[in-house]
């Protein structure tokens, strides 16, 4: 992920191109064509992922009350491929993909958000999306998605405070009454975000869920702003 000038951008009906890296829509999967170099050591980043939809999304959803945010789980299930020469790194597996749009900054809609989904023994994935409005107001929502794609909007199962990540970052997740939900692994921990995987139970199933935290404050904050060319290169 590299941020570049709007001279780097270019994009059609089915192609979206910053600087050499791209995606694009063939009509069946989601291409996703890599070609970056790592922040911190100057090593290659190559290859390809291939997203195919398994599920198709039939709606979007208003996060906030104004509709300045928009949420669209595109594809909740999908079947994902990895093939990278640089680094060497090959798998396939089952993933989800969604999307936000808005016409604002993330930072200037949100405070915080708790995002997770997972999918389920029938085919249909769970989603929970909650956090809380720049205004102060809560936002959240459950949903099932069926093999069909529509959404059925489900009780909010109980809260569950997870132990916050080495950063710090305070995370929160939702699991059937009674059941105490486990982190599997911290996959990325950062002074803003973090992405875990996670053991609970949701709507009467044991599943393993992805979950993320996003503390839009700590992003906002001008260190952490300071910090983001070290992750994420700046070019133009």
């Amino acid at each position: 992920m590299t941020e570049r000038g709007e001279t780097a951008l270019r994009r059609d009906r089915t192609t979206l191109k910053i600087g050499p890296s791209q995606v694009h829509w063939d009509g069946n999967s989601l291409i996703i064509d890599v070609d970056e170099v790592n922040a911190l050591l100057p090593l290659p980043v190559r290859g390809r992922i291939r997203v195919t939809p398994e599920v198709l999304g039939q709606r979007r959803f208003r996060l906030d009350p104004a509709g300045r945010h928009v949420w669209e789980p595109l594809a909740p299930r999908s079947r994902v491929e990895v093939d990278f020469s640089r680094p060497d790194l090959r798998w396939a597996g089952t993933g989800y993909l969604d999307g936000n749009h808005g016409s604002e900054a993330l930072e200037e809609g949100f405070a915080d958000w708790q995002w997770s989904r997972a999918h389920l023994s029938d085919g249909a994935t769970a989603v929970m999306y909650e956090g809380k409005l720049r205004g102060g107001k809560d936002f959240g929502m459950a949903l099932r998605i069926g093999k069909d794609g529509v959404a059925e909007v489900m009780e909010m199962p109980e809260p569950m405070v997870l132990p916050r990540t080495g950063w710090q970052v305070n995370r929160l997740t939702r699991a059937d009454a009674g059941y105490i939900a486990r982190v599997r692994a911290t996959w990325e921990d950062t002074p803003f975000y973090s992405r875990t995987a996670l053991s609970t139970r949701l709507f009467g199933e044991d599943v393993v869920a992805v979950h993320e935290s996003l503390d839009l404050d700590r992003f906002r904050s001008g260190i952490v702003q300071w910090m983001l060319p070290w992750r994420m290169p700046r070019k133009g």
